[in-house]
């Protein structure tokens, strides 16, 4: 194992400003709201696996259901699109099903908020990097600070207050939906 430093905060921060933890402390906020208690552990574990889980096998899974990386990257950044749309109008785009094993610490969180199509295109993308070791790690590094930040959600919320959520959930939402439209145009050219 050839462990590099430099390549381990480089694609840390690389996969730190794709996955955003910190700008989805709103929709975080709002799952909580709508669902209840997020669990944090569920969540970063679902959301580890899904990304060593595409690290090590993504494009076979893709090429094996016919489906390109731009295509999963646009469905991706639908999705986005969609929760962006959900946080600035107030509306329920996505229905909030009655389900006991409190999957919604999975979906939409795990994926696609943390563990989405931007970070798995990412993922893909920093194989033709960096060492796949330095790449694992820097998804360990990750998935540390996603954890304190969901464990931290209640406490954040109660500093910032209602309006300071509000305020907060409509500019992320319009945030969401541009990284949305820039997935799109990067896709489409």
């Amino acid at each position: 194992m050839n462990f590099n430093s430099k390549e381990i905060l480089s694609a840390s921060l690389i996969l730190f400003s794709v996955i955003d933890i910190l700008g989805s402390i709103p929709i975080i906020i709002e799952l909580r709201k709508k669902n209840g208690d997020i669990h944090a552990g569920q969540a970063t574990l679902a959301s580890g696996i899904i990304m060593v889980g595409f690290f090590f096998a993504g494009k076979f899974i893709l090429h094996l259901l016919g489906v390109d990386t731009n295509s999963f990257a646009m469905a991706g950044a639908l999705i986005i699109f969609l929760i962006g749309m959900e946080m600035t109008l107030g509306r329920n785009i996505f229905k909030s099903e009655e389900i006991e094993t409190n999957t919604h610490s999975i979906v939409p969180l795990a994926f696609p908020i943390i563990a989405g199509a931007g970070t798995m295109t990412t993922l893909i993308s920093l194989k033709s990097q960096f060492e796949e070791e330095n790449i694992i790690v820097s998804i360990f590094i990750n998935l540390v600070f996603i954890y304190i930040v969901l464990r931290s959600s209640v406490w954040i919320e109660k500093k910032l207050g209602n309006a300071g959520t509000q305020i907060l959930r409509k500019i992320f939402g319009v945030i969401l939906i541009a990284i949305a439209i820039k997935i799109f145009k990067s896709r489409l050219m």
